[in-house]
């Protein structure tokens, strides 16, 4: 029997591991992933109805201007934009481009570097 076989750890705490900045981008995006697929029901019924006349329409405009509603908003492009600019940096290392350590923990830092800009901005227009 190896010796190293009786050092396993028999409970594996997820918080305390530490992934590395490309791991938490890659998670990152199959979470806004399933996100945007469970959001898009309800944004389809949203667009539905505001369609359907004035007063749908208000009332949907209402609800997007409440606290809450800003708060989603805000929320769902953070999402959208993560997906979008993880899922082309995937794309490009599928091609080889970025592919080296340094090259894909650059490309996962410029990932959360452009959502918080573009979260941060939406949050000034939002909020301000």
């Amino acid at each position: 029997m190896p010796a190293n076989k009786n050092k396993r750890p028999v409970y594996l705490n997820l918080v305390q591991i530490r992934l590395p900045v490309g791991g938490v981008v890659s998670i990152l995006h199959r979470v806004t992933g399933v996100l945007l697929v469970l959001v898009l029901p309800l944004s389809l019924l949203l667009l539905e109805r505001s369609l359907t006349g004035a007063d749908h329409y208000q009332r949907i405009a209402t609800l997007a201007a409440s606290l809450p509603g800003r708060l989603l908003l805000l929320i769902a492009v953070a999402a959208v934009t993560h997906h979008l600019f993880a899922g082309v940096r995937h794309l490009l290392l599928d091609l080889d481009i970025g592919i080296a350590r340094a090259g894909s923990r650059l490309g996962a830092w410029l990932v959360l570097l452009v959502v918080g800009i573009v979260s941060l901005g939406l949050a000034t227009v939002l909020f301000l």
